[in-house]
């Protein structure tokens, strides 16, 4: 019951991350700080649906949080982009971030090309001193915060298909 509640629990704060992000281009402190301490409760629990344990949860974390800071001290993506990630390496561990990011990036890189072709938009009219990186019409052109969780519910999706949930 308590795997079911988690997994319930992952899905919903990863539509309000993706919500927020696409919306409004923000994803609130609450909602990060709610998914962090989830979980966190999901691993101490035995619960966690990737079948992360807390000390798993914790270098995830810590592992999210330190590799993606440097994007954003070069301002490059914000700083909710880092604290999702942060909270993603809590719920799937340090060994799925690679491939969440990687997957992330593929997403986000579409979505700009995208962007560009329909606004017609030069890539030189990216990058402008002082302002953030990849920025289309005064905004952050990508939802970046989406473009983790996407990956990462997929995933979850899957494991529940397939009967990887135990």
């Amino acid at each position: 019951m308590a795997l079911l509640f988690s997994i319930g629990i992952f899905f919903a704060w990863a539509m309000l991350v993706a919500l927020g992000d696409i919306r409004f281009r923000r994803v609130p402190n609450t909602l990060v700080v709610a998914g962090l301490i989830a979980g966190f409760a999901s691993a101490f629990a035995h619960a966690n649906p990737f079948g992360i344990f807390p000390k798993q949860a914790l270098i995830g974390m810590l592992v999210g949080a330190v590799s993606l800071f440097p994007f954003f001290a070069f301002r490059v993506m914000g700083a909710a982009d880092v604290k999702v990630f942060a909270v993603l390496g809590a719920w799937c561990g340090a060994h799925a971030l690679f491939w969440l990011w990687a997957g992330a990036s593929i997403a986000a890189g579409v979505h700009a090309l995208a962007l560009m072709a329909m606004s017609n938009t030069p890539i030189g009219a990216l990058r402008r001193r002082g302002a953030p990186a990849m920025t289309l019409g005064g905004r952050r052109a990508t939802p970046y915060a989406a473009c983790l969780v996407a990956p990462a519910a997929g995933w979850l999706a899957h494991l529940v298909a397939s009967g990887g949930v135990q």
